[in-house]
């Protein structure tokens, strides 16, 4: 189930919200209980034999959370078993589910080993989601981030929550420890939350879909003969998919955790207003960037041990940062080639940056942005090595690609400038102005009977995550 489906509008969230809000708010253990049975339903409305692997997780880390705590400070070297124990056991899951096809495929490859044949196990959406989420865990504790949890259905709640189970954002426990205890409901956090759901579902809905329609009009189009305006467009119309779809279910899953009294940290921030690589990466799936800093850069040394380490340390975090997107080489590619700007940029590009007019700097992040989004979804194009090339040899256009242009045009502008801080600034303002919320409010059912039409007239409604 997906947060843009009707059975999720109209089934699924009445009757949690119901379930959820009828246990009295001084009962908050049992609410959370309500909290873990719901989440396991929703995660196995698909696939409930999976179901199991994420209890087994909970179970796990649970075990190993309370070791940790057990031999801490005393005996570090003890409580570090328990540690590595935690990230062995939910790698190890993760590597089978996700990665084992992979290589096998590759080892495939090798003469002697030809007889090897795929697997062929369906992966479970959202496991590199949830599993970083629940080794978040066992780290937080033993660094002294948060305290242990001695509720296994509390524990078992942050892990299965449903509002940011399958597309995040990475809610570290550390995040959200204290709220398990004890968390305030009120009706403008959750009037809040619901105006940020529906600004989500209207990204989803409104944005991203059109725009992964015409990614593909452009990508077919490209295809049978390519030209440099026709190739740029299905790119530029993949990253504006990729980023209203994303930053769209992070935005419905904060508005839910905010209804549920949750504060889940923020996600996006304005990627493509980027002056640099480095930037785009403090704005793009920061929860993501943050847990890799957390957990691996930071411990393996940071920059705090020359230069050479440094590069190192990024090549280590860029290269886990392509694979956790997905088993296969072009996602591998697509982390080591931003390593390599960012590198670039530590070393001396940031300067000439910081130099240059706004402008030019702006241009440079989203040349090389795109570039890495063709990357990213080479594997998903019938000749990626044909479209690289039309990107820069061949024809400039062709009738049919200025007529999808023309065509399209109004929607690209509003794709521009809604991917800005703009709409937000001037909607701000006016709710300043007024001094209440009241438009967002009364904009909020017209906007769900909108995306509701847009949902029963058009079957295009794909769900880019189901390889996390």
């Amino acid at each position: 189930m997906v947060f843009s489906s009707l059975e999720f509008l109209y089934l699924y969230i009445p009757v949690c919200l119901l379930v959820y809000f009828m246990i009295p708010p001084a009962f908050l253990k049992v609410r959370n209980l309500a909290l873990l049975i719901v989440s396991l339903l929703f995660y196995g409305w698909s696939e409930p034999v999976y179901v199991f692997i994420m209890i087994f997780s909970i179970i796990v880390d649970y075990i190993c959370g309370y070791f940790v705590d057990r031999y801490l400070p005393d005996n570090r070297k003890k409580a570090r078993r328990f540690v590595i124990a935690s990230a062995v056991i939910n790698l190890s899951v993760l590597g089978f589910f996700k990665y084992a096809d992979f290589l096998i495929t590759n080892l495939a490859a090798i003469p002697a080993l030809r007889f090897l044949k795929p697997l062929g196990i369906p992966l479970p959406v959202g496991i590199s989601f949830y599993t970083f989420q629940t080794m978040s865990y066992t780290l937080d504790v033993y660094m002294g981030h948060a305290k242990r949890q001695t509720n296994i259905v509390s524990f078992g709640a942050y892990v299965t929550m449903f509002p940011q189970l399958i597309a995040g954002p990475i809610v570290r426990y550390q995040e959200v420890a204290e709220e398990l205890r004890g968390r305030a409901h009120t009706i403008p956090q959750s009037a809040a939350g619901i105006r940020r759901f529906t600004c989500g579902l209207c990204k989803k809905v409104l944005l991203a879909n059109p725009a992964g329609a015409l990614y593909e009009t452009f990508a077919a189009g490209a295809a049978e003969s390519s030209t440099l305006l026709g190739s740029w467009l299905g790119i530029l119309f993949f990253a504006f998919q990729i980023y209203f779809d994303f930053s769209g279910y992070s935005d419905m899953a904060i508005g839910l955790g905010s209804i549920l009294g949750f504060h889940f940290p923020e996600n996006f921030r304005y990627p493509y207003t980027s002056r640099s690589i480095t930037d785009f990466w403090r704005r793009w799936h920061i929860t993501l960037s943050t847990w890799f800093r957390e957990y691996v850069y930071i411990p393996l040394g940071g920059n705090r041990k020359g230069k050479g380490r440094t590069y190192f340390n990024l090549f280590v975090v860029w290269f886990l940062t392509g694979l956790w997107h997905g088993a296969s080489w072009n996602f591998i590619g697509w982390g080591l080639y931003f390593c390599f700007l960012l590198i670039l940029e530590k070393a001396f590009l940031l300067k000439i940056l910081d130099r240059i007019p706004r402008v030019f700097s702006h241009l440079y992040a989203l040349f090389f942005i795109l570039i890495g989004w063709l990357i990213f979804i080479a594997c998903d194009l019938p000749n990626p090595i044909a479209y690289a090339k039309g990107l820069f040899v061949g024809p400039l256009w062709s009738g049919t690609v200025v007529y999808d242009l023309v065509r399209s045009l109004v929607f690209l502008a509003i794709l521009c400038i809604a991917s800005t801080p703009l709409p937000k600034r001037i909607w701000d303002r006016l709710e300043q102005k007024l001094g209440m919320h009241l438009p967002g409010t009364l904009l909020c059912p017209p906007a769900l009977l909108l995306c509701t039409a847009y949902l029963v007239d058009s079957s295009y409604n794909p769900f880019l995550y189901f390889r996390f």
